[in-house]
């Protein structure tokens, strides 16, 4: 009887395992799985064990909250099931191989405050739909195939503290609506094709620590306001085809002797 007894709580257990999350998220992990050649990831998952032990995976209160699988090999699309993830806040899909655009099911995941996907194959534009995530705070996006403009609905996202979009093929200028982020830490859209001038908006952003704009074709001057945004302690410019050839700034405030030290209207008072 006491062995029976054994017998049922291990089955109960094992049961209570598997069905730790909804058929409906098991199923998306699994399309996952399977379109990106989960046999052939660097850490591959056991399906016949506990998906608790599953990889990158973590669960909280029975639901997915966290997808973290970079640098693991995967292979092919991210497919549409993925939206079913709907209590997912951090996707990390990063240093991959993955390729084709994002499925708009991700637009789904409401919860989301990080969506990585930098260093794989992505192609098309960055989608619009990218504006309906209103709890992101981390986009990053940087070293893919994505071209096209910046899309306007990134200006909904005002909880980003982070966007990285560099090492694309984006093109048009750098929207004014930039200033509408006012919680900006990092933005980096360096080695794209971006052109026009540097929008003064962007002096608004009075969080920014980071600004990397280098290799593109940007023209004009820098708005002198920046020298008045005291937390910004990396600014690189370089590889643009600007009036100056402004100083990069690292770990220093920038100022009017770092930043603008080549500037003829500063050159001309000396």
């Amino acid at each position: 009887m006491k062995h029976l007894k054994l017998i049922l709580v291990f089955l109960l257990f094992t049961c209570f395992s598997f069905a730790s999350i909804s058929s409906s998220e098991k199923e998306a992990l699994l399309a996952l799985y399977n379109q990106t050649n989960g046999v052939e990831w660097t850490t591959s998952w056991d399906l016949n064990q506990p998906i608790e032990t599953w990889h990158g995976v973590t669960i909280i209160d029975s639901k997915v909250v966290s997808l973290n699988l970079t640098y693991n090999n995967l292979q092919g699309n991210i497919p549409s099931e993925i939206g079913n993830l709907s209590h997912l806040k951090v996707l990390n899909l990063s240093f991959n191989k993955l390729k084709g655009t994002l499925p708009q099911s991700i637009s789904s995941l409401k919860k989301l405050y990080s969506l990585q996907l930098f260093l794989n194959q992505f192609e098309g534009n960055i989608p619009n739909w990218i504006g309906d995530l209103p709890n992101l705070e981390f986009l990053v996006l940087h070293s893919n195939l994505f071209t096209g403009q910046i899309p306007t609905e990134i200006s909904n996202l005002i909880n980003l503290k982070r966007l990285e979009l560099g090492s694309n093929f984006l093109e048009g200028n750098i929207p004014y609506w930039i200033s509408n982020l006012k919680d900006l830490k990092v933005l980096s859209l360096i080695d794209n094709q971006l052109d026009g001038e540097i929008p003064e908006s962007i002096v608004e952003l009075t969080n920014l620590e980071e600004l990397v704009l280098s290799s593109n074709n940007l023209t004009g001057s820098l708005p002198f306001e920046l020298t008045h945004l005291s937390k910004l302690s990396l600014l690189m410019v370089s590889d643009n085809q600007l009036n100056n050839n402004y100083t990069t700034v690292v770990n220093n405030r920038p100022n009017k002797m770092t930043l603008f030290i080549d500037d003829e209207r500063f050159a001309d008072k000396d």
